[in-house]
């Protein structure tokens, strides 16, 4: 009888626990999510509703605000401007970071610690620090607004922590591996490309996923060095007003618009996220 009681007791208990933290959980998750929701809520809304009626659900549906953004060369332009340099400034921060911190990893050189803490200094200075010389040299070299100003600007910022990052995944590799793919007559740059950067790819996948999230998020620097070709999302975002006042429909529909690649980004990564938390360098 008591062997009975005992794993119906310990699987009671058990259960109870589990719900509790579930239920916490998910009331933060609630909590949490009521201003996405809200902001989804005005962008399916009309405007005249959303300044005079408080609605949880909707009563009426517009897209209004989507088929505006989209049918916009300002508004969908402003998004391919951001996707453009965010991109470009994440493959180049992970090309230019992958050998730096190679060489951190596997070599020792003098002034090897003073120049690692010399780049990350670099990744905590206010973006502002860097504003004016930016805009000086941007405009002596003909780079002021374009994409690639911003691409290159941002790289400042990312590369350091990419190195960062990519050293201590790259240090988890024993370096017996290098030298066995050197007896095996591997070439360096065959070695590097066909070997060691697969076996670090959880790395390269968080490094990429910190270098887009920067780049799509920055706003200070991106307003500076851009004009109105080169004008990326959230800066149109921040600027626009009509005569009649602000379009709430479609800045919703453009704040919900400017959610979904980094939604998509980090529904590739969300594993190796994970395991730079466990190697501590997330």
């Amino acid at each position: 009888m008591s062997d009975t009681i005992a794993p119906v007791a310990r699987a009671g208990a058990k259960g109870t626990y589990f719900d509790w933290k579930s239920w916490l959980f998910w009331l933060i998750m609630a909590i949490w999510s009521i201003p996405l929701l809200w902001l989804m809520s005005m962008s399916v809304r009309y405007n005249e509703d959303i300044l005079t009626v408080f609605e949880i659900i909707p009563s009426r549906i517009s897209f209004r605000g989507y088929i505006e953004f989209f049918s916009e060369p300002q508004w969908y332009g402003a998004l391919i401007n951001s996707l453009t340099y965010t991109t470009m400034n994440m493959v180049l921060s992970v090309a230019v970071a992958l050998p730096a911190a190679y060489a951190f990893s596997r070599f020792t050189f003098s002034g090897d610690k003073h120049l690692f803490f010399w780049l990350l200094t670099n990744r905590m200075a206010p973006a502002a620090v860097f504003l004016l010389p930016f805009f000086q040299m941007y405009q002596a070299l003909g780079l002021f607004d374009t994409t690639y100003a911003v691409a290159l600007a941002h790289m400042l910022f990312n590369v350091p922590l990419a190195v960062w990052i990519l050293e201590g995944f790259m240090s988890g590799v024993p370096r017996q591996l290098d030298e066995m793919a050197e007896i095996d007559g591997y070439s360096f740059p065959r070695f590097f490309l066909t070997v060691f950067v697969p076996m670090i790819r959880a790395g390269i996948g968080v490094t990429a996923f910190f270098a887009f999230m920067f780049s799509w998020v920055e706003l200070l620097i991106a307003k500076t060095l851009t004009g109105p070709q080169a004008m990326p999302l959230a800066v149109q975002m921040s600027t626009t007003s009509t005569a009649a006042g602000l379009d709430w429909a479609l800045l919703s529909a453009a704040g919900v618009i400017a959610i979904i690649p980094g939604v998509i980004v980090i529904w590739f990564v969300r594993n190796y996220i994970a395991k730079g938390f466990a190697l501590g360098r997330v």
